[in-house]
């Protein structure tokens, strides 16, 4: 096949005019930029779009206009190729993006050579703009960062498209009813919760904008208890059109603020409503007893992503009869699930043996070609494989179960096995943790990683996870646990034992998910080593 051309030329009518060649009246794909803002588009007649975009108001600042043909192009690869662009543009972070929501193309699905287009072609694409300093980051740089995997731009699978068509609709549906509407969305780590609100505050943002929507002027919001996740979040906005940093807020200076204000937001999508407080807590500014209630009272909509494997503390613990007591007082929607998995690249027996562990059943380790799980005789060794694989491929780590001493007091404090050292649950600011180069050097806790993806995860199971050579099971030791925060408010459950197990298992859970491509385990307790080593050997 032949090679891409990419044709750049000022953005202005004389320009247009002169276009000549079979590219203006078959498929291209473009884009139109000046120094600080960029769109991207299709079509199947260069000149007639280019003309349309002279009149838009928006597109009158771009100065530059850069056409990429390919004499075997499709509409299905352009629609593919400029889907991608809009992605990879976005998390380059060198412009900010005038695009819309792509609702309607932007699905999941094969087509004629689809590799060739999206894998050899796109790569062929992006060099040459990175040749010619259009953008500034490598494609690996770029799929690593948080800010890609969130893109609101992103293709959705048809069971996401219909979760966010579903949304738009109950919003557009309730936003004038007299009581507040609540629909529930629950999910495993991994399956797209996240990628599907971001979408959704987009998109709705987007019709907040337009007189003919019934959500024309809509006050909307996207909360996340996970100072990670915010940071994410607050990153996009800052590069997206539609949205500003001020549609991401905390649960509590949310409810705060509209307390102050004495006014009810319009819809408010909630992500990680597992994290919501459950009861007060002062020490964060949260004086009333529930955040849930509290947001339902102070929104017309509400949207909550839910899973109740990843509650992690007792002062916000969910459980299907706490979370019935508060919703089952509004109207709703039946709750919605999404199933599919899409972080971790491994088999069904992979995934199922993985969540057995987190129940506490250890079974025969299944093997898997698209899928690497080591279990590691020491964690200095898997540091290492770590280490290498993090320069090879990028976004390899190391996290741990909380069962080493830290406290937010500015000192260092580190995870010590054998002979292994490393600090561990580092704060960065703005920054996510996984993204700073620095941290593969460091040990992630479930504060630092819940949410995000790493390309290897190395799991360190801390003294609290521990094995019961009789029922040949994990034997959770909650008094080794060391995160003091999960466990206050204990004295408030009858059943304080049973959720301690709870919280540690979830944590786990979290953490094991993690990887797309592999998954390391290494036991601090000898026993549990010596049986995942067995198992290993038998595979």
């Amino acid at each position: 096949m032949s090679k891409i051309e990419i044709k750049t030329m000022p953005f202005d009518k004389s320009s247009i005019d002169r276009m000549n060649g079979y590219y203006t009246d078959y498929p291209v794909v473009y884009f139109l930029n000046n120094d600080t803002t960029v769109y991207i588009g299709e079509t199947v007649a260069v000149r007639n779009r280019m003309r349309d975009h002279l009149n838009n108001r928006d597109r009158k600042a771009l100065k530059k206009m850069s056409l990429i043909i390919h004499e075997k192009f499709n509409r299905s690869a352009t629609y593919n190729i400029e889907t991608k662009l809009i992605n990879y543009f976005l998390a380059d972070e060198r412009y900010k993006l005038q695009n819309k929501s792509q609702t309607v193309n932007s699905v999941m699905h094969n087509y004629y050579e689809k590799r060739f287009y999206n894998e050899e072609l796109f790569e062929d694409i992006w060099d040459e703009l990175l040749k010619r300093d259009i953008v500034d980051n490598s494609r690996n740089t770029i799929e690593n960062k948080d800010i890609f995997k969130l893109s609101p731009f992103k293709e959705l699978s048809i069971e996401q498209l219909e979760l966010q068509q579903k949304i738009i609709e109950v919003c557009t549906k309730h936003i004038n009813d007299d009581e507040p509407f609540v629909f529930l969305i629950k999910g495993e780590a991994g399956v797209g919760k996240s990628v599907v609100l971001s979408s959704v505050i987009n998109k709705i943002q987007e019709l907040s904008k337009e007189k003919s929507s019934p959500l024309k002027n809509t006050n909307n919001y996207l909360l996340v208890n996970h100072t990670e996740m915010l940071k994410t979040y607050k990153k996009i906005a800052g590069n997206v059109k539609a949205l500003t940093k001020k549609n991401f807020e905390k649960p509590t200076s949310f409810i705060n603020q509209r307390k102050k204000l004495m006014e009810k937001a319009d819809i408010v999508l909630v992500d990680e409503a597992h994290l919501l407080l459950t009861k007060s807590d002062p020490y964060n500014n949260f004086v009333e007893e529930n955040q849930l209630q509290e947001i339902i009272r102070h929104s017309k909509i509400v949207i909550a992503v839910y899973d109740d494997k990843q509650v992690l503390k007792m002062k916000s613990y969910w459980d299907e009869e706490r979370l019935q007591s508060i919703i089952g007082n509004y109207n709703t929607e039946p709750t919605y699930k999404l199933t599919n998995q899409f972080r971790m690249k491994a088999n069904n027996e992979m995934i199922n043996w993985i969540d057995h562990f987190v129940e506490k059943k250890i079974t025969e380790i299944p093997y898997d070609s698209n899928y690497d799980l080591k279990i590691f005789e020491s964690a200095s060794k898997m540091n290492d494989v770590i280490q290498d694989l993090n320069r090879e491929i990028g976004l390899a780590r190391i996290v741990s179960t909380f069962d080493y001493i830290h406290k937010k007091d500015g000192q260092d404090y580190y995870v010590e096995e054998d002979n292994f050292k490393l600090p561990w649950n580092g704060d960065y600011g703005n920054t996510t943790w996984a993204e700073k180069a620095e941290t593969v050097r460091e040990v992630g806790s479930i504060y630092t990683i819940q949410g995000f993806d790493l390309n290897y995860v190395g799991v360190i199971l801390g003294p609290s996870i521990s094995y019961d050579e009789d029922t040949d099971e994990l034997k959770i030791l909650t008094d080794n646990y060391k995160d003091t925060e999960a466990y206050r408010g204990k004295d408030e459950f009858q059943n304080s034992d049973e959720i301690k197990e709870k919280i540690i298992l979830n944590s786990l859970n979290v953490l094991m998910k993690r990887g797309i491509r592999g998954l390391f385990i290494y036991a601090s307790d000898s026993k549990l080593r010596a049986r995942l080593l067995e198992l290993q050997k038998s595979m």
